[in-house]
């Protein structure tokens, strides 16, 4: 499904430890990491659509999350210009998301990649809030500083601001987490 900008409508989904730290993924056969996302089915409403990818890319169901919130509306980026797909009969440039921000309250064994035949992603860990920003595809920093600034006082209202400081202080050594799992 593609709008008539070209744009596909999509969740992203920041799963957060209780202490702040993030979920951050690698994707398979690359080296890219970032945060699970999806496409929304046409019979889905976001909501569904996030808790459909969530447990397709990382096995969680919704007992081992709580929702927090959501950004308003749709945030959106375009794809570079070599991922276009101009054959394609509706030609996508982009995504446009609304991003759901989780408290995780299962554990780390919960965490399953290869539930599907075509896993998304073959590594994670557990990152600081702030440190995606850095680490995604240039071409969706944008998004994800936009995303995580608007979830951001939730995570704080959780976390504290200790863990969550202010971006500008968020350039702080990173705490890491788990080393990627396969």
């Amino acid at each position: 499904m593609i709008d008539p900008d070209g744009f596909r409508p999509n969740v992203g989904i920041v799963l957060m430890h209780e202490d702040g730290r993030v979920f951050w993924a690698r994707r398979v056969r690359r080296d890219g990491w970032q945060f699970p996302q999806g496409g929304i089915n046409s019979d889905e409403t976001p909501l569904e659509a996030m808790y459909r990818e969530l447990q397709e890319e990382t096995g969680l169901l919704p007992r081992h999350v709580e929702v927090l919130g959501a950004t308003p509306g749709w945030l959106r980026y375009r794809l570079p210009p070599h991922a276009i797909r101009h054959r394609d009969r509706l030609v996508c440039i982009g995504q446009k998301q609304v991003w759901y921000l989780l408290r995780f309250r299962g554990s780390d064994a919960d965490l399953r990649l290869d539930l599907t035949e075509t896993p998304e992603f073959d590594g994670w860990r557990w990152v600081h809030f702030w440190y995606p920003l850095e680490h995604v595809v240039t071409f969706k920093r944008t998004v994800y500083a936009r995303a995580l600034a608007h979830l951001a006082p939730m995570a704080r209202d959780v976390a504290g601001s200790h863990a969550i400081p202010e971006p500008a202080a968020a350039s702080a050594p990173l705490r890491s987490g788990h080393a990627p799992r396969r």
